[in-house]
């Protein structure tokens, strides 16, 4: 399944991202969801980021923890 989604992107940042899809052969789309997919796979494997992310989800079931009640 997917999701369609709206990206807004510099012009020159666009016509890069056209050139090195064209060049991959691939498509601008196909090329966005590659790197998307590889720096989330890069900061997955950052401890400090997933650190600060696990505090923050322990704050927020906190608080809807509080409001349950």
């Amino acid at each position: 399944m997917t999701k369609q989604t709206t990206v807004r992107l510099p012009e020159e940042l666009a016509d890069q991202a056209e050139a090195v899809a064209r060049v991959r052969g691939t498509s601008v789309n196909q090329l966005i969801v590659e790197s998307l997919a590889s720096d989330i796979e890069r900061v997955r494997a950052d401890e400090d980021f997933t650190g600060r992310a696990r505090k923050l989800l322990e704050r927020d079931k906190e608080l809807l923890d509080r409001l349950a009640r």
